[in-house]
């Protein structure tokens, strides 16, 4: 049986650790380390080089799930992990100042993976008070010539991480 291997990808923050720890039926493997630099402000710890979890679907399938680091330092762990990769999910924070520009370094670093499979925009913090809507995000998709799912989601609710799983596995079965 193929590896079914799926990253979670996204700025410091933005829950990718926490949302694969949610969905993991096995307990998750993660890189994480003490925040030295200006992360530190924000969280004690940073992922360096990728988490880990797996979910089995319904036909006994196990889904592996890669998180990469947020930190554009460990870029290359991103080339590394996205090898083999049948999709993606991107994580915002619509908390930080700039979610829809965070958004645009990941569509543009795994712009092959995308191309080449599929991809979800997942948003969470929504109720950030002036902050970009979901429709915002989509119409900038739009604009730079992507039709990609948006949808609103928490990491920490393993219910809204396999609707994720979900709409990506059904938008690759249009691939």
């Amino acid at each position: 049986m193929n590896e079914l291997k799926f990253i979670f990808t996204g700025p410091p923050g933005a829950g990718k650790t926490t949302a694969i720890s949610s969905i993991s039926e096995i307990p998750p493997v993660a890189s994480d380390v003490a925040t030295t630099d200006d992360l530190a402000e924000i969280k004690q710890t940073t992922t360096v080089a990728m988490d880990f979890g797996e979910v089995t679907l319904p036909d006994g399938q196990i889904l592996h799930l890669y998180g990469t680091p947020g930190q554009r330092r460990f870029r290359h762990m991103w080339e590394i992990l996205a090898q083999g990769a049948l999709g993606l999910i991107i994580l915002c924070d619509n908390s930080r100042p700039d979610p829809i520009a965070d958004m645009d370094i990941y569509l543009e670093n795994f712009a092959q993976l995308i191309e080449q499979t599929g991809a979800v925009v997942a948003v969470n913090r929504m109720e950030t008070p002036n902050s970009p809507t979901l429709e915002d995000y989509y119409t900038h998709l739009q604009d730079i010539g992507l039709i990609l799912p948006v949808l609103a989601a928490d990491p920490r609710e393993r219910e809204d991480m396999l609707m994720l799983l979900d709409t990506l596995i059904t938008t690759l079965e249009y691939v």
